[in-house]
């Protein structure tokens, strides 16, 4: 997700715990799902993984995560969150390549927030590619 914002930064997200469901959708605790990724004791190992990991990155703020898996062509030079912006859920709509076979991969998907308190969603699909050995965000293409 490329979303980025000039509004003055806001308190931090609601805690996320090793225990706590993870932000990403998928059925485990954060710690031992996109957790791992976040603390760097693993790697992606899919560009569907990578976004599911820097979806929970903007749910948790983790702006050194998702700078981290960046591609260093397209990184900005840092990472604002909404305040009044609250991620609520991810639907992984389609896959392309992306494996620990391919090279290059996409992953379009709808991510769902609150902003201030108003419901909404981005539609995307995001572009991922192996550099140095491990899977990055490059770039996007909104949807609608």
């Amino acid at each position: 997700m490329s979303r980025r914002t000039s509004r003055p930064r806001g308190p931090a997200a609601a805690r996320i715990t090793p225990a706590s469901p993870c932000p990403c959708g998928l059925p485990a605790a954060y710690g031992e799902c996109c957790g791992r990724f976040h603390s760097g004791s693993a790697a992606a190992p899919t560009c569907e993984a990578l976004m599911r990991s820097r979806y929970a990155a903007f749910a948790a703020r983790d702006a050194a995560y998702l700078l981290r898996t960046w591609h260093p062509g397209t990184r900005p030079p840092g990472v604002d969150f909404d305040p009044g912006t609250r991620w609520t859920g991810l639907d992984i709509l389609d896959t392309t390549e992306g494996s620990a076979f391919h090279s290059t991969g996409t992953v379009t998907f709808r991510a769902h927030y609150t902003d201030d308190g108003r419901p909404d969603s981005l539609h995307e699909q995001s572009r991922f590619l192996r550099h140095e050995g491990a899977w990055v965000y490059t770039t996007a293409v909104f949807a609608d």
